[in-house]
């Protein structure tokens, strides 16, 4: 397994950093706090960066843990189909990627009520990454679901927002952006917009927006849930991504990786009770040879996954924030996960619940 740098990999791993580490006694740029990415290599703009086999056998394992740990609480366990040894590669007519195993599955498939939604991908390498999950789909509509695929982008490097990675100060920029290159097959800036932008609060679905590119998928997802839904627009939460910001543990409390994150919610959600997840230690995770490339900010173990309104799954890794929640009289169920920073994901990243008890609650009215 390997990384591939290039735009649209760079771009999505632009920041992964909160605003709110100063006065936490660190300044200035370290690979504790800003992921490291080395610059780009080749005439081509693509540059393949290994991940140890250690690494992935290690994740492997961690992943039939947490597999086990569902299993265990009653949750019905489905797995993405397996990437083939002979699937290296995948060509569009604008451009052709590495393919990447199937592991943040939450990124590209937005579950609302009785309808599975497939979301414009922002990284060329996970374009068809929903085609691992055609199978289970396919069962879900036969037995009454709704399934639709947001419009697929073009991805040439016209089709990206540049704006947030040339200006953005939230935690970096880790890098500077290189001039993208034309293409026959430009057509403009296009929507590019992942599940894991939104979180959904029954009738309500808080989606952030930092590009023009997540501006057009909301835009599509409002006339698309027109009279079903309710799309509340926060901007620059994040650069993407916040489910390692802000999630709901229950109805009315949400934990959060700082109040000003949760000062930029709703109004409504404002109100809520929150928790405020407790700043990571250097010594909760693994050291790495400096080649390693680091993709997300020690905050990922913010990223938990909730089962039901009393129990949530947290890494082991994290005992700061596994104490914080039980003295919030959770349950938690510690799960080991060694390598989050390297693959980009926690829990909530590496599930997506497709079936909840209960139904559509308006929580914010």
């Amino acid at each position: 397994m390997s990384h591939e740098r290039e735009l649209s990999f760079d771009l999505f791993f632009h920041d992964n950093l909160v605003h709110d580490n100063a006065g936490h006694g660190e300044s200035g740029r370290s690979e504790w706090y800003y992921p490291r990415l080395t610059a780009r290599g080749g005439s081509s703009g693509r540059q393949r960066t290994p991940v140890a086999r250690r690494y992935v056998d290690e994740l492997n394992e961690d992943l039939e843990g947490l597999a086990e740990a569902l299993r265990s609480l009653g949750v019905t366990v489905h797995r993405p189909l397996p990437l083939s040894p002979d699937t290296a590669e995948v060509t569009t007519p604008a451009w052709s990627a590495s393919v990447v195993p199937p592991l943040n599955l939450r990124d590209n498939t937005l579950i609302l009520g009785d309808e599975i939604i497939e979301t414009s991908p922002m990284i060329r390498s996970r374009y068809f990454e929903t085609q691992f999950l055609k199978p289970l789909f396919r069962d879900y509509f036969r037995d009454g679901a709704r399934w639709s695929v947001m419009p697929r982008p073009m991805m040439t490097d016209a089709s990206f927002d540049l704006s947030y990675a040339r200006t953005a100060t939230v935690g970096g920029p880790t890098e500077p952006i290189e001039d993208p290159q034309s293409s026959p097959w430009d057509v403009g800036l296009e929507m590019m917009f992942d599940a894991a932008q939104c979180l959904r609060l029954g009738n309500d679905i808080v989606a952030n927006i930092s590009t023009e590119n997540h501006a057009l998928g909301v835009t599509w997802l409002e006339r698309h849930l027109e009279g079903r839904f309710r799309i509340h627009r926060v901007h620059e939460l994040s650069d993407s991504h916040i489910d390692s910001m802000v999630l709901a543990l229950r109805p009315g409390l949400l934990l959060v990786r700082s109040h000003e994150v949760a000062d930029k919610l709703p109004e409504p959600l404002r109100r809520w009770d929150r928790i405020v997840a407790p700043t990571p230690q250097e010594n909760n995770f693994p050291r790495y040879d400096s080649d390693a490339l680091i993709l997300t900010s020690p905050f990922i173990d913010l990223n938990v996954l909730s089962v039901d309104e009393e129990t949530v799954l947290v890494n082991e890794a994290s005992p700061e924030l596994v104490r914080v929640l039980e003295d919030a009289k959770f349950t938690v169920v510690p799960v080991r996960h060694r390598h989050r920073r390297l693959f980009g994901g926690g829990f909530h990243c590496f599930t997506l619940d497709t079936v909840r008890d209960g139904g559509p609650e308006d929580y914010l009215s």
